[in-house]
């Protein structure tokens, strides 16, 4: 009877443990109705869930663009559905209606989607997604089968076009060798212009030897889908396990994209299962040397690994695609890359992951070009970064936007990345080839857009602000603020490298102007007037900037402008209220505004983030940046200076929470703790 209860007591102790694992995401309910997908991502595809068991709602291809749909501007393409699959036991296809015990859940720490669920009774399905970190145009799927009685299952892996593509061709062919026998599921499709050729190819993956494996058929089903199944007998009480490879690829990134999707599937297929499942898992678990913990809160702790999780997964070293504010979550805001990345996204993961940093502003510099043709036909010097840029970095925001023509902010955004990243690497080559050819054209720019004017100032007419409401005004604090910030670097940068740097950034740079109220308050621009504005603005020149940096003038555009934001904004404003509050000493209110940052933004069933409280258009990883941030930034007080990473040591943590640690920082993968005193 004793080890009856103690073995009772250590199961207990086992569901309790996995009920508050920090690392698992789990859908409470399962509805078809208000149910918003998480994603399993590598920086190159993006693979959203669907309610339906087995199938999946969107996959989402890195780089490749079109133009359809809204807007009549280039937008990110969905690629083949090649991640869904159907089931049959004893003849009757496996619906959602016919389960029970349906359950699905995200492994944050591993980057696996799993699905589990009973059919009548018969057999008990598991399954495991993941967009195999090491192979980046590749996908695995795991597949569990128990029977709980005798019966026949049939498993389809289906091939599947979106609509938006043209021209589909499917294919079906069988590489047949004495120690391999690999299936090719296979399509091909134009996109809507027929700019890009797309593919995709997937196969099965059995753990019988050689030549007992089960006999596969290929179905054409009509002119989107086609498929392959197997058919096996299973005793009641057996297991039975495979596995689908799957690739896709365009010829963005392969100039012969069908032939490569079925050359990196039949690579897939041939190392095997358990090889791809090692490598995927170790990929991960070298971006999650860089972490952050908290003790003594749990769902912070789990927002914040969410978090990471998918700013880790929306990118990748080594390439020059950048971060659309939905990530490759799908297709919102069209993938075009923002200010999000700069301001946002790119500032957690430069301190944490430098390397993927890197890659995002080799999107940018590969770009100039577009951007010195773009600075030209507005009649400036320089470059003059597109508001939404696409895979081109041509200006792709729809006309009707005064964004487009007018949110100039984002040049000197791009700036600050690029300078920030030499502060934290100190990389003096990629300074002298990257960095600083870009900050002396981001100079020349501002330099060139500045006016003098009759005060001996310089003024800056006639933009959007960072709070996009304000259309068509002058002297925006954010986009002076920022421009002056940047002007400083390229001197700085200049100086680095012992080179001249042009007298005109310095006058600029001191004699713009940033206006005051008459009680002090910084204004927003010119004519405001006090209206609700929809994200944070002035409050961006205390952090990231350094423009007003008093705690006095702090605190009182602080208490002026909290009262002006709209309830109705984005996520990431509250967390640059509650980064400069943490900063101010004040922590219960910088962790009120911190939570405010991203729980009331979070939608069924895993919480992933929507853009705005009660919003519908997860996932925002703009959001989740500006959430990291709080952490990082605001209680973690490390701070982008001349020397490298700082923390500010006067930074006290909420009451509730024991200690933060932010761990694998910079180059050196640093670790920064503060304390609960």
């Amino acid at each position: 009877m004793k080890k009856l209860t103690f073995v009772l007591s250590l199961c207990l102790v086992s569901i309790k443990l996995m009920a508050q694992d920090p690392w698992v995401v789990k859908a409470d309910k399962i509805d078809s109705k208000g149910y918003y997908g998480v994603t399993v991502a590598n920086g190159m595809i993006g693979i959203v869930s669907s309610p339906e068991p087995l199938r999946v709602k969107d996959v989402v291809l890195n780089g490749a663009f079109d133009t359809y749909g809204r807007g009549r501007v280039s937008n990110i393409l969905k690629t083949f559905d090649f991640a869904n699959m159907d089931l049959e036991v004893d003849g009757k296809k496996i619906t959602k209606n016919d389960i029970s015990d349906y359950q699905q859940s995200l492994d944050m720490r591993n980057a696996i989607f799993m699905t589990s669920f009973d059919y009548q009774g018969k057999v008990l399905v598991k399954s495991s997604m993941m967009a195999l970190r090491h192979l980046p145009h590749s996908m695995m799927i795991d597949i569990e089968i128990t029977a709980q009685k005798a019966c026949e299952i049939t498993p389809y892996s289906l091939m599947s076009a979106p609509d938006i593509l043209r021209d589909v061709k499917n294919t079906f062919h069988l590489i047949d060798r004495p120690h391999a026998q690999i299936p090719l599921l296979t399509s091909v499709a134009k996109s809507p212009t027929g700019k890009h050729t797309l593919a995709a190819s997937n196969s099965f993956i059995f753990e019988e030897p050689r030549g007992t494996e089960p006999k596969v058929i290929h179905e054409e089903w009509d002119y989107g889908l086609h498929r392959l199944k197997f058919t096996k007998k299973l005793e009641a009480g057996q297991t039975y396990r495979f596995s689908v490879v799957g690739s896709t690829i365009s010829t963005e990134q392969n100039i012969d994209p069908l032939n490569e999707a079925e050359r990196l599937t039949i690579y897939a297929a041939l190392e095997k299962h358990d090889r791809l499942l090692a490598r995927h898992k170790a990929a991960w678990d070298e971006l999650w040397q860089s972490d952050i913990l908290i003790e003594g809160d749990d769902e912070v702790q789990r927002a914040a690994h969410f978090s990471l999780y998918h700013l880790y997964s929306f990118c990748r070293e080594g390439q020059a695609y950048s971060l659309s504010p939905m990530g490759l979550s799908g297709l919102g805001y069209n993938g075009h890359v923002f200010w999000d990345t700069e301001v946002w996204m790119f500032p957690p993961i430069l301190l944490l992951h430098p390397e993927m940093a890197k890659s995002l502003l080799e999107y940018r510099f590969q770009r100039m070009e577009a951007a010195r043709n773009n600075a030209k036909v507005h009649g400036y010097k320089g470059v003059m970064f597109p508001w939404e840029s696409d895979d081109k970095g041509q200006e792709s925001t729809p006309v009707w936007a005064l964004t487009g023509p007018f949110q100039h902010h984002i040049t000197a955004d791009v700036g600050w990345a690029f300078w920030k990243y030499y502060q934290v690497t100190k990389d003096k080559e990629w300074l002298k080839t990257r960095g600083y050819p870009m900050l002396k054209e981001v100079a020349d720019f501002w330099v060139s857009r500045a006016e003098k004017g009759s005060d001996g100032k310089y003024h800056i007419i006639n933009v959007v602000c960072a709070d996009e409401w304000a259309e068509n005004v002058d002297d925006n604090a954010y986009t002076n603020g920022m421009a002056k910030e940047v002007l400083e670097f390229a001197i700085d940068a200049a100086d680095e490298l012992h080179l001249d740097a042009n007298p005109m950034w310095e006058e600029v740079m001191k004699n713009l102007v940033i206006l005051k109220d008459a009680n002090g308050v910084t204004m927003e621009h010119a004519t405001y007037k006090g209206e609700i504005i929809k994200q944070a603005d002035v409050n961006l020149l205390s952090y990231p900037m350094h423009q007003v940096n008093t705690s006095e003038d702090i605190k009182r555009d602080l208490n002026y402008y909290e009262a002006k934001m709209s309830p109705d904004g984005p996520a990431m404003s509250w967390a640059i209220l509650s980064i400069l509050y943490a900063r101010l000493g004040e922590a219960e209110k910088a962790h009120e505004l911190m939570v405010k940052s991203y729980q009331p933004n979070e939608v069924p069933p895993f919480k992933v983030l929507a853009e705005m409280a009660g919003g519908d258009n997860p996932y925002f990883a703009t959001g989740a940046g500006g959430f990291l941030q709080t952490l990082i930034n605001g209680f973690g007080g490390l701070e982008i200076e001349e020397n490298g990473v700082e923390q500010i040591k006067s930074i006290r943590l909420p009451k509730q929470w024991k200690s933060l640690t932010i761990k694998g920082v910079g180059v050196h993968k640093k670790t920064y703790t503060v304390n609960n005193k």
